[in-house]
């Protein structure tokens, strides 16, 4: 029997400035400032969390705030309580209602790790309305 994935978690009175990387899951509730790279993983952004960096992961889950550039290579899931202000790049892009994103949005054959899909280039002012979309 193969052992569960580890996870870290990062708590929401942690403040971190700085660079972090990493080969295994991490769920983040506190506040990082710089850069993330987890290539080859999962990226839990909690409700609590606030990221001020530049994000390279596989897959990404946000509940809370980023304010910088998204690159994964799997999927990003926008939960209702997210918040993000930067670009993503991506294979697969799932959003709910009432997050919102400020920037660029680049799904598809472009993504790194992407595969042959649609890709569109959107500005998307807020979610689930998005008036004003421009693809």
């Amino acid at each position: 029997m193969k052992p569960a994935e580890a996870t870290t978690v990062i708590g929401r009175s942690v403040t971190i400035h700085g660079e972090i990387t990493g080969s295994e899951d991490l769920y983040l509730d506190g506040s990082v400032e710089g850069t993330l790279t987890l290539a080859g993983n999962r990226l839990t952004v909690g409700p609590n969390a606030h990221i001020v960096a530049d994000l390279e992961v596989r897959d990404i889950v946000v509940y809370g705030r980023v304010e910088g550039n998204i690159k994964a290579s799997g999927r990003v899931d926008l939960r209702q309580t997210a918040e993000v202000t930067g670009d993503i790049l991506t294979s697969r892009l799932s959003i709910e209602e009432k997050a919102s994103i400020r920037g660029r949005v680049d799904v598809g054959t472009s993504a790194p790790g992407g595969v042959a899909a649609k890709s569109a280039t959107a500005v998307v002012a807020e979610s689930p309305l998005f008036d004003d979309v421009k693809v």
